[in-house]
């Protein structure tokens, strides 16, 4: 009778060296909440408690108490290690000391305020890229992000809370993390601590009621966290499913209007959905010998945020054919089986005149479904 070889035998030199570093690698465990105050830093120095209890050397790279008494009081006796100082524009600023944590080469360190933007003159740009390298050096680490942060969501949160995050992190972050914990308390209980005082200074909580902390949004960013936390746990346990023979493709064409990010982000949410490929399409004039500065820019930025989402960028000029036939032949040549369309600002007769991408695609194309997503109208 035939036996399948044991998976250690089936894997290939490559794949036994990979999984070895992986094992060296130091693991990451996130603590996510749906807006401040929640307590996520609490529950990070409670951890780090009964991790000592078990004989883990346990210490602080870095942590925001924002004044809170209860967090503050977590502190205790835990080691903290001193953050540098960098000056910047005349000004002595503080930052994530990564060198004297790896020196120091603690079994777990506590590292706040993922989505943080370093000061420049950092050896990286952002913290979450601080923490690879801590992570790399076998050093595990706990931290903290609030959900409106996550980069496939920022739209999403933009809609609901009014606000533009700037603030972000890719979501392969996530995807990365050993362990990832929910820190969840009601809308009700979260307006009360910021009556009480707890989540800002009192000249800021008034303002806060009425804007961003209203039990509207907060219901709405909790169901969001909730959401984001359940796909993620749906992910954990198909991995290691085959994944051979995944049919779905999504293709996401950008071109020069402020839409362009929106609809990446909302092809990877499908394509995370799905469990999809993602493809990212720019196409050019032949007639056009080179972009002008900002459209270079815009190109760069759009590369990088598909690259975050593990998407695959595309730069295609017409040569000639008009866009949709450009369009059709990068489905045909890639499989591809969902396709992201801004909404035409064309009029009815143009469409008409012109022709349709749309009904270019449909004629063209076989079990191709079509998805255009609206223009986001600024209420008058």
């Amino acid at each position: 009778m035939f036996s399948p070889l044991p998976d250690y035998k089936r894997k290939t030199p490559e794949d036994i060296i990979r999984e070895i570093e992986k094992m060296k690698r130091g693991k990451l465990k996130l603590f996510i909440g749906s807006a401040p105050g929640v307590g996520k830093s609490y529950r990070m120095l409670h951890e780090a408690h009964e991790l000592r209890k078990e004989n883990v050397d346990v210490v602080i790279g870095l942590i925001e108490t924002h004044n809170r008494t209860q967090t503050i009081e977590q502190i205790k006796d835990l080691e903290v290690i001193p953050l540098k100082t960098i000056e910047y524009k005349g000004r002595q600023l503080k930052e994530l000391d990564v060198d004297a944590i790896k020196r120091r080469n603690p079994d777990v360190v506590i590292i706040d305020e993922l989505a943080h933007t370093n000061v420049p003159g950092s050896n990286n740009k952002k913290r979450y890229q601080d923490i690879q390298n801590i992570l790399d050096v076998g050093i595990s680490v706990l931290s903290a992000v609030n959900i409106q942060h996550i980069e496939s969501v920022h739209d999403i949160v933009g809609r609901i809370t009014g606000v533009s995050v700037r603030e972000r992190v890719p979501d392969w972050i996530l995807h990365a993390a050993h362990e990832i914990v929910l820190v969840d308390v009601s809308p009700e209980t979260l307006q009360q601590r910021l009556m009480d005082g707890k989540i800002y200074a009192k000249e800021k909580i008034e303002q806060s009621l009425h804007h961003f902390f209203t039990l509207r949004n907060l219901g709405a960013l909790r169901e969001l966290a909730l959401r984001e936390i359940a796909n993620d746990v749906d992910d954990r346990i198909e991995k290691g499913e085959s994944q051979i023979g995944v049919a779905e493709k999504i293709l996401v064409c950008v071109q020069y209007k402020g839409s362009a990010e929106r609809l990446i982000r909302r092809g990877a949410r499908m394509a995370k959905r799905l469990k999809a490929d993602l493809y990212v399409l720019n196409v050019l004039s032949s007639d056009k010998a080179a972009l002008i500065a900002s459209e270079r820019k815009r190109v760069r930025s759009w590369r990088k945020l598909s690259e975050e989402f593990g998407a695959t960028f595309l730069i295609e000029r017409t040569k000639g054919k008009k866009v949709p036939d450009v369009l059709c032949d990068v489905i045909l040549a890639h499989h591809i089986t969902h396709i992201v369309l801004g909404q035409s600002a064309r009029t009815r007769w143009e469409e008409v005149w012109k022709g349709s991408i749309v009904n270019t695609i449909m004629r063209m194309t076989e079990n191709v479904d079509i998805h255009i997503v609206a223009d986001e109208r600024k209420p008058k």
